[in-house]
């Protein structure tokens, strides 16, 4: 062989090598997004009435945010974890494609690059089990966006044993990438808790990123039964939503034991969030033909919501902080703080850049509007970046800066609010501070003329 060659083979050969390398040594990432848990429904936020010892743990042996915001409904805060942009910027600005075989519908931009799709080129093995819902097209989906994996639902919400979602006529979501599965009476919790600890078992020797997206404790509320007699005595509706928050935790310490039964756990980034506040939403099956053979008339909602948001006001579907407010917590035992509490301003869109940074994965050549949390995470004192916060959906919207949060729709301004007050957010100061009205509005007007997608087609 000619010795140039020969050469070059040899050169290329360490290059992949010390890569294969780098990546063994990198840390594995899991993300544990729960669906409609509430700004303080755990343990370690203070409902001390809740049974989250997982999430507590996570707490105990991590850093935990008391000003982390996601969004005010599901679509919107899964693109920005999994972009580290704002939703407008992707398409997010409307309810996503629910079903695959509908008609099609919005969907996320698939020119967005998801931190699924940075960690694989950085040599992770990735993986996504529960909940997708930025678009159920075919065409889109986790493993157009980086998944190597995915198994669980493309829309929005399912019933957890006949795996339809209820809305109307229903219709049947449980994929296993594109191909869909049939598994009635399989409790869906228990199938993605079996996929991601299959998914562990399989990649003990390369990083590997796992997205756990639960759809609980979302209704319908349908808990695991061992959870009753802890909550007998509670009243509803925060009897019915306790267990439920309980189940949740319960698989995501299954998972997690599943890291220390492999060694892995230290040199594993877990991070847990929600998507939005509780929800209050009640719902009953109107179509006598429905698809998932339930009759008319059965209840599948959340029984008028059974949240704890404290001092705050609001849940899902309000720009209220009950709405916006979530818990979040960050556990990395090699590396990062343990049993800390951080009072900074953290948003969704701050994870990707966090995580990269933590992986030493180069950030992308895309604008981000998510910011590394690493000096907060090392120092309480450390500013927030975030000086204002943005958050629209379906044509109304909210900006904050500092104690002012304006709330508004298309029509204009509808709310002034000071989170400072002794009761936060109860009192409208729309027509006391015109000033503070004026200066939010400049700020929201000139923020919604730069998300405009930077990029166009699907």
């Amino acid at each position: 062989m000619n010795s140039h060659i020969l050469s070059r083979l040899v050169g290329i050969t360490l290059i992949f090598t010390s890569i294969l390398a780098d990546a063994a040594t990198r840390p594995n990432v899991v993300i544990f997004f729960t669906d409609d848990q509430g700004t303080l429904d755990a343990n370690c936020y203070g409902s001390h009435d809740l049974y989250t010892p997982s999430m507590d743990k996570l707490a105990a042996t991590g850093v935990r945010f008391t000003q982390a915001y996601a969004h005010t409904v599901c679509c919107p805060a899964r693109a920005m974890l999994m972009t580290g942009r704002h939703p407008q910027r992707s398409n997010v600005t409307q309810w996503t494609q629910a079903n695959a075989k509908g008609e099609k519908g919005r969907n996320m931009l698939r020119a967005e690059l998801t931190i699924a799709e940075v960690l694989k080129g950085a040599g992770y093995q990735t993986g996504l089990f529960g909940k997708w819902h930025l678009g159920a097209d075919f065409d889109h989906g986790p493993t157009e966006q980086g998944f190597d994996e995915f198994f669980g639902l493309r829309g929005g919400f399912i019933d957890n044993y006949n795996h339809h979602a209820l809305h109307g006529r229903g219709f049947h979501d449980l994929y296993e990438g594109k191909s869909e599965v049939h598994a009635k009476g399989d409790y869906f919790p228990d199938m993605i808790t079996q996929r991601a600890i299959r998914f562990i078992d399989q990649h003990t020797r390369s990083p590997f990123f796992m997205y756990v997206a639960f759809n609980i404790p979302h209704y319908p509320e349908q808990a695991d039964q061992k959870f009753d007699a802890r909550y007998q005595k509670m009243k509803m509706p925060r009897q019915s939503y306790a267990k439920m928050i309980s189940t949740t935790d319960d698989r995501m310490g299954a998972i997690i034991e599943r890291l220390v039964y492999h060694g892995l756990r230290d040199n594993t980034i877990v991070i847990f969030m929600s998507d939005n506040g509780h929800s209050p939403e009640d719902y009953a099956i109107k179509a006598a033909d429905h698809t998932s053979g339930l009759a008319k008339g059965t209840n599948y909602g959340a029984n008028g919501g059974g949240g704890n948001t404290g001092k705050w006001i609001g849940h899902k579907n309000t720009f209220l902080e009950g709405g916006l407010r979530v818990p979040a917590v960050i556990s990395y035992p090699a590396k990062l703080p343990q049993g800390a509490v951080r009072n900074q301003t953290i948003t969704a869109m701050d994870w990707m850049p966090t995580i990269l940074e933590l992986c030493d994965v180069p950030m992308p050549k895309v604008r981000l509007d998510g910011h590394s949390l690493l000096a907060i995470i090392k120092s309480p004192s450390a500013k927030s970046a975030h000086e204002t916060l943005h958050w629209g959906w379906r044509g109304n919207w909210a900006v904050r800066a500092g104690e002012w949060k304006l709330i508004g729709s298309k029509g204009g301004a509808k709310a002034l609010v000071n989170l400072e007050d002794p009761q936060p957010e109860r009192v409208n100061y729309l027509d006391k501070n015109p000033g503070m009205v004026a200066h939010l509005l400049a700020l929201h007007t000139a923020w919604a003329r730069d998300v405009q997608p930077d990029h166009e087609g699907e």
